[in-house]
């Protein structure tokens, strides 16, 4: 997974800069990682034909394991990400947080 990086203003004025270190850009790697692998095996339990319970536990697992990305992110990484890679002043990147949170709450 690549690091994002900062957005250049059209002077081309602001500072590349990545805001996600080695170990965490390796900790939600391999967390995708899981999550790709509990969607395989529900796409498999389906095609297998398996009981409703079990697909449904599966998918219990799916969002068990995105909920704790989307966390991992929330408590680690969106700081930084606002004040390296978001353009806008203070209160335009603070309404985009707003924004990105009450969608990422509406969905779970």
């Amino acid at each position: 997974m690549a690091a994002r990086r900062a957005r250049t203003t059209k002077a081309g004025t602001r500072p590349a800069a990545t805001y996600l270190d080695e170990p965490s850009q390796k900790r939600l790697a391999d967390g995708l990682s899981r999550l790709e692998g509990h969607v395989r095996a529900v796409r498999r339990m389906v095609l297998e034909r398996r009981c409703a319970d079990e697909i449904l536990l599966q998918l219990a697992a799916c969002k068990a394991a995105l909920s704790r990305l989307a966390s991992r992110l929330v408590e680690h990484e969106l700081r930084a990400c606002a004040t390296s890679c978001m353009d806008g002043n203070e209160d335009e990147r603070l309404d985009r947080l707003a924004r990105v949170l009450t969608t990422l709450l509406k969905q779970s």
